[in-house]
């Protein structure tokens, strides 16, 4: 069990941080076979902010945001009849920390909505 009393949970040797994280995973993963989505990544990294030098030679790593899943939808057929693929990113949370609202919201500075599940 890890400090939030999650326990790991194991799929296709893919080692999830809690067994709820799992579950969403044997979802995403039979939407993906009946085509209801597509380009699923496992853990994708965002960067929110660059590495840097400060002026006095000091360096700052990167801000970097993990989610849990990122995938594309298709949208309903526009009035032309076309389908387009919207990205969507998933964090599967139980509890959440200040580290993380504080990501979510620059997350959504970049335009890019989290969706908690």
């Amino acid at each position: 069990m890890n400090k939030y009393g999650n326990k790991k949970a194991v799929r296709n040797g893919i080692t999830f941080d809690s067994q709820k994280e799992a579950v969403r995973y044997d979802q995403l993963m039979l939407m993906l076979c009946a085509g209801e989505i597509r380009d699923l990544k496992l853990q994708p990294e965002f960067t929110l902010q660059e590495a840097f030098t400060t002026p006095l030679g000091e360096r700052v790593r990167a801000i970097k945001y993990r989610a849990d899943f990122a995938y594309e939808r298709p949208t309903e057929p526009d009035c032309t009849g076309d389908v387009h693929w919207l990205s969507v990113v998933e964090d599967v949370k139980g509890f959440r920390t200040k580290e993380y609202e504080l990501k979510k919201k620059l997350m959504a500075g970049r335009g890019i909505h989290v969706v908690e599940v």
